[in-house]
């Protein structure tokens, strides 16, 4: 059963990496709490479902489209609701806070609008259902697709900041904002792409999940605690150690039900994050991985 399990945990943590990993990146980057981070995901994961369905389009080419379409919502949000408050040294400085207000506003528009044209009846289509051995490991293609894509994403992104010049900007205004300003970098175009950015990972997420389960306009709100889960037991604004803590998590979930019982799914999820929070309040990988 190692091998079954080790696989379902590479599963779960590479999906919890990938959803953390645009939560992390608009935080650490503009200090705002996207409460609506989840809501991202459901709008990815019916943006899969209504393509698959009415057009017969592989949710893998789905990808792109929720990823754009996210992205634009992103810079939409930017634009219109924080560029000019980050602009402004007093309202920034109470922006982290008002952050949660704004973006509960947006959850509700998204979750109401996603009821309004969906209904709320759980929705779900089959793909790559068919099962494959992999040694003693049984596993459908759509989880492979999953792990492979989100894994893929997840060292791109890193790759892409420790190598790319403008991933040397992004790490900058993360770490300094005021010096990276100082220096020269466009902070106002760093941040329109993080959001960008952000919006569009958690958008296709929202794609992979749509293919292993079913979805609704309410199905947001987990992801969102999971993700603020994940980012501070990895330490907030550290991209590299919150896709390790993402992984982590899916490896305790995944074998300590295995050990006890899913009725204690919460239990090990809520007492990872409170023994972190105890033990190490920097992060879990605070010491261990540097984003600079």
């Amino acid at each position: 059963m190692f091998g079954q399990l080790l696989f379902a945990a590479l599963v779960a943590g590479s999906l919890y990496a990938l959803v953390a990993l645009g939560l992390n990146l608009v935080y650490g980057t503009l200090r705002l709490l996207n409460v609506a981070h989840g809501d991202l995901v459901m709008i990815g994961a019916y943006v899969a479902f209504w393509l698959f369905s009415t057009v017969g389009l592989s949710p893998v080419l789905s990808l792109i489209v929720a990823a754009a379409l996210c992205a634009a919502l992103g810079y939409l949000v930017y634009i219109g609701l924080f560029r000019r408050l980050l602009a402004t040294p007093e309202l920034a400085r109470r922006l982290e806070g008002n952050s949660l207000i704004l973006f509960y506003g947006v959850s509700v528009i998204l979750q109401n609008l996603a009821a309004l044209v969906f209904t709320s009846t759980s929705r779900g289509y089959p793909y790559l259902n068919e099962v494959h051995h992999l040694g003693n490991i049984t596993a459908t293609g759509n989880r492979l697709v999953l792990l492979g894509v989100a894994t893929v994403v997840s060292v791109a992104i890193l790759l892409f900041l420790r190598l790319h010049l403008f991933g040397w900007s992004l790490r900058a205004v993360i770490e300094r904002r005021d010096a990276a300003a100082l220096v020269g970098v466009d902070v106002d175009r760093v941040q329109a792409v993080t959001i960008c950015a952000g919006f569009a990972i958690a958008g296709m997420a929202g794609v992979l999940v749509s293919m292993t389960e079913e979805i609704t306009p309410f199905m947001g709100f987990p992801f969102t605690i999971i993700s603020f889960i994940v980012i501070i037991v990895g330490g907030l604004g550290n991209i590299p150690a919150g896709i390790l803590a993402g992984y982590a998590l899916g490896f305790v979930e995944t074998f300590g039900i295995a050990l006890t019982s899913a009725t204690y799914r919460s239990i090990l999820i809520y007492g990872l994050f409170v023994g972190v929070l105890l033990l190490r309040p920097q992060g879990l990988f605070g010491k261990a991985i540097r984003t600079g």
